[in-house]
C-alpha cells in the first residue's frame, strides 16, 4: 500500500489577469485528501478523475496500462466539492503520488501539476510554497519563501459551481476588464511577500475579490467587506471559481466570536450557514 495527501483551500488569495494571462494564488488550508492506492480490486465508489490519474501516471512512468485494473484507490476526504475548495485537485495529485510510490517511482510537484492539468484546471495547492500558476496550462510558476500564519473564518455556501463549468463561461473580456484592478492585487500581494505583512496580504487579497463580484458575485459581499473593516482583520478572500468566503485573521489578535455572532445573524446566515475555522498552511503533496 502507497498513501499520500493534499490539501484543501480557501478559495484563492488572488486570481485573474496577471502577467499576461489568468493566473492564481491559491490558499491551501489544514483539511487534507488523503489517498492510498493498493494492488487489488477497483471499488465501485472511486471518483472518475481518479481513475483518469491512474491510467495517466502509468503512461508517464511507462508502465503497461492493463495494470490500472489491478490497482484498487481508496481515499479519506470531507473537504466540500463544488465551492472553490480545491477537493479535485487535491483528489488526483494525492493520487499520482500514491500511485507513484507504490510503484517505487519518484514524481515531483513540476510533474504532478503537467498531469493535473491535462485532465482539469489545478490549483497551486500542489506546491509547497505560495505559488503563482497557471491552473490551465502550467506554464508559468512563481514561488515565495513567505509562509503567513493566517487563520482563515471559512464562511461556506450551500451554492455549487463544478471548477469546468466556471471555465466553460466567456470570461475572457471580463477578465480583462479587471486587469488594472489585478495588477495592483498582484503589486500588494509582492509588497505583502516582501515585508511579511499579513495586512498587506489581506489588501491584496481583498483587491482580487472585489474584481471577482464582475465574474462570480457573492452574496452579502458589501457587508462581508464593511465586517471585516469594522472588525479590523486582515481582510478577505474567495473562490473565484466557487463559492466559499473566507475571513482572514489572527484568532488570537482578532475576535472571532464577533465575526461569528455578526455572521449568525440573517441574512447572513442564510447565504453562509457554515463556518468553520481553519488555518493557512504550506501546500505540497506528501
Amino acid at each position: 500500500m502507497a498513501d499520500a495527501r493534499c490539501p484543501a483551500a480557501c478559495g484563492e488569495l488572488i486570481q485573474g489577469w496577471i502577467l499576461g494571462g489568468e493566473k492564481l494564488i491559491s490558499c491551501p488550508i489544514d483539511w487534507y485528501s488523503h489517498v492510498s492506492v493498493t494492488e487489488g480490486t477497483p471499488q465501485a465508489n472511486e471518483r472518475p478523475l481518479m481513475r483518469q490519474m491512474v491510467n495517466l501516471i502509468l503512461e508517464y512512468l511507462g508502465e503497461p496500462a492493463e495494470l490500472s485494473n489491478n490497482l484498487c484507490i481508496e481515499f479519506e476526504s470531507t473537504i466540500p466539492v463544488a465551492k472553490g475548495m480545491a477537493s479535485s485537485t487535491a483528489d488526483i495529485a494525492a493520487t499520482a503520488k500514491a500511485t507513484a510510490k507504490l510503484l517505487g517511482k519518484p514524481l515531483n510537484n513540476d510533474a504532478i501539476a503537467q498531469l493535473c492539468v491535462k485532465l482539469e484546471p489545478t490549483d497551486s495547492t500542489i506546491f509547497d510554497q505560495l505559488t503563482l500558476f497557471d491552473h490551465q496550462n502550467a506554464q508559468t510558476r512563481i514561488s515565495f519563501l513567505w509562509q503567513p500564519e493566517i487563520d482563515i473564518l471559512l464562511l461556506e455556501s450551500p451554492l455549487l459551481l463544478r471548477t469546468e463549468d466556471y471555465h466553460r463561461l466567456n470570461r475572457e473580456k471580463l477578465l480583462l476588464n479587471q486587469s488594472d484592478n489585478l495588477a495592483k492585487s498582484w503589486q500588494q500581494f509582492l509588497l505583502a511577500e516582501k515585508h511579511q505583512d499579513c495586512y498587506q496580504l489581506g489588501a491584496a487579497a481583498t483587491s482580487s475579490a472585489i474584481a471577482s463580484q464582475t465574474l462570480l458575485p457573492k452574496p452579502q459581499f458589501q457587508q462581508l467587506i464593511n465586517l471585516a473593516e469594522h472588525s479590523g482583520i486582515y481582510g478577505l478572500n474567495v473562490a473565484h471559481s466557487g463559492s466559499v468566503v473566507g475571513l482572514l485573521l489572527d484568532r488570537h489578535r482578532h475576535d472571532v466570536d464577533y465575526l461569528r455572532w455578526s455572521l449568525a445573524q440573517e441574512p447572513m446566515a442564510k447565504h453562509y450557514p457554515q463556518l468553520h475555522l481553519v488555518k493557512m498552511t504550506t501546500g505540497g503533496v506528501r
